[in-house]
């Protein structure tokens, strides 16, 4: 089969999961009550499902465009929005905010937890970007060994803040740092929309770039790519995305990883094939996630965060056996 067609038979398969997905819940809707006025049914699936459905895959389809973006800077497979501190520092973002941020951020409005996670996210990403250039250059692997650090540092503030938080406040912010998309406003999906598919029109023109990004940097240099400017660019968009997503559904796990380098192992490195493919396939996948935590333990709600972890811990170690069997992370 053909990598075009197989885009193809990614795409549509993604687009089918998104249409199946709303009808499926506590109890099976009907296309038919769809087309009765005033159905219960239909008030239910119009107001609940659809615009869930919608928030999960746009929350899916921008986690997984940020790994994929983080993968090919690094050329690493296990590099993703988490080890590389982008979400950890927009989850303290958030966090800051159920602490103490309401009052601060009242004229935000419902945009507080949005500003502040953005907030986090560029603070953690100037922080890494600082490092880096304090070594000199702007090294992939010193980039990467800096994500980890302050990924690790955000992390312990974010536990700092819950500690100082009283019993309401730790709560929430405990619930959201599992991941969920039950809270997920539908006013607010206009801003995730424009966020994730501006971010991935972005990146598509500028794949040709980041395949000889991937294929070395001096190859990169020698064909006329600004590295410098390159990687700073797709850095940004891919905080800016990740800390969007984080900022409505909380820090979900694992999403970045796996879609990304699923969906290499079968188009391959061409990212002006890969980033349309990874953008429906990954909002399918936590579509799928997203309907398994309505359902798992129905009628109460298995957090989104969770089910992606029980599937990403043994992913992450198939590639880790992977790698032993071939030599090759990728």
């Amino acid at each position: 089969m053909s990598v075009p067609l197989r885009v193809t038979l990614l795409v549509g398969l993604s687009l089918a999961v998104l249409a199946a997905c709303p009808f499926f819940g506590l109890s099976l809707i009907s296309p038919a009550a769809l087309t009765v006025p005033d159905h219960p049914d239909a008030e239910v699936f119009w107001r609940l499902r659809l615009p869930r459905t919608v928030a999960a895959f746009l929350a899916g389809a921008g986690l997984s465009l940020g790994g994929m973006i983080f993968q090919a800077l690094f050329r690493n497979p296990l590099a993703t929005p988490f080890t590389l501190g982008v979400s950890s520092g927009a989850s303290f973002g958030a966090s800051v905010y159920f602490w103490l941020g309401g009052p601060v951020l009242m004229w935000a409005g419902s945009l507080g937890p949005l500003f502040s996670s953005l907030l986090g996210a560029f603070l953690s990403m100037f922080l890494v970007w600082s490092i880096t250039r304090s070594r000199g250059g702007f090294q992939t692997a010193v980039m990467l060994l800096a994500g980890v650090v302050i990924n690790f540092f955000f992390s312990s503030l974010v536990l700092f803040v819950q500690y100082m938080s009283d019993a309401h406040d730790s709560l929430r912010i405990m619930h959201w740092l599992m991941g969920s998309l039950a809270s997920v406003e539908t006013a607010r999906l206009a801003e995730l929309g424009f966020v994730v598919i501006m971010g991935t029109v972005f990146v598509f023109s500028l794949a040709p770039q980041i395949d000889l990004l991937t294929a070395g940097e001096e190859l990169a240099a020698s064909r006329g790519v600004r590295l410098k400017t390159l990687k700073l660019e797709i850095f940004i968009v891919a905080s800016v995305v990740v800390g969007t997503v984080v900022s409505l559904a909380g820090p979900i796990g694992f999403v970045g990883l796996m879609v990304p380098h699923a969906c290499r192992l079968i188009l391959g490195w061409n990212h002006r094939r890969l980033t349309p493919a990874i953008f429906f396939v990954g909002g399918a996948f936590l579509s799928l996630c997203d309907l398994a935590s309505r359902l798992v333990l129905a009628p109460a709600e298995l957090p989104i965060g969770i089910v992606t972890a029980l599937l990403g811990g043994p992913f992450f170690l198939w590639i880790l056996f992977r790698a032993n069997s071939t030599g090759d992370l990728f």
